[in-house]
């Protein structure tokens, strides 16, 4: 089973660009700092993944604002475009 999700489909100014896609790193940055904090208060080790997914998004994130950054002034639109696909995996016994 799969399924796709439309969640950003639009034309954006690089200033709303920016904040949007700021908005929604942060927010996921935050979710992986919170699950491994968790995992070490709960397990006594934090959560490996996310400890390797942080500075991937961070990294990211850094690139796609010196990207806006550069468009600040400009007066192109930006058409962003962003789908969410889930796939169920089924696990063998």
């Amino acid at each position: 089973m799969e399924n796709t999700f439309k969640l950003i489909d639009g034309t954006f100014k690089a200033e709303e660009a920016k904040e949007l896609l700021t908005n929604l790193y942060s927010d996921k940055i935050q979710f992986h700092s919170r699950k491994s904090f968790s995992m070490q208060e709960r397990f006594g080790h934090p959560d490996e993944a996310s400890l390797k997914r942080i500075p991937e998004l961070k990294n990211t994130l850094n690139d796609i604002c010196t990207m806006l950054n550069q468009l600040q002034n400009s007066t192109a639109t930006l058409h962003i475009q962003a789908n969410i696909v889930i796939k169920a995996n089924e696990e063998s016994k």
